[in-house]
């Protein structure tokens, strides 16, 4: 634990949130600033900078617990679809605990998450390819 991290004060029940589902690795609350209704934030009770890169069982336990509440959300609001994500790194957020957005979406929604797109050339994208797989025999 972190105190001064704001989701590490709601872990400990040190802060005020809404929570929607919580069990012994994770919690799942609503956003304070939501981009749409139902919102939600899932976190694990540990701190940790990054879910993709925490232990294997805190990812599954995050991840496990987003499909659960997405179900949740799905029969409470009924949206048409959802928006999951995570972000990591000083670009791109102010929160160093790991969590996932679950953002249910609705047809007059003002969410965007557009990429700009471009075209992978086969010979820039065989050479990435080599490379990742490279990476990931090596953390195998």
């Amino acid at each position: 634990m972190d105190m001064d991290c704001e989701f590490c004060r709601i872990v400990a029940g040190d802060e005020r949130a809404h929570v929607l589902y919580e069990n012994d690795e994770t919690i799942a609350i609503l956003d304070e600033n939501p981009a749409v209704t139902g919102h939600s934030l899932v976190l694990p009770r540990s701190h940790d900078d990054d879910v993709l890169t925490s232990t294997d069982s805190t990812t599954t336990d995050v991840f496990r617990t987003a499909r659960l509440v997405a179900t949740g959300l799905e029969e409470a609001l009924g949206p048409v679809g959802f928006s999951v994500f995570h972000t990591t790194g000083s670009l791109v957020g102010t929160v160093d605990h790991a969590h996932v957005h679950l953002l249910p979406r609705f047809e007059d929604d003002d969410v965007s998450l557009s990429l700009g797109r471009e075209t992978l050339p086969d010979r820039e994208g065989t050479e990435l390819a080599s490379k990742i797989r490279t990476a990931l025999e090596e953390q195998s």
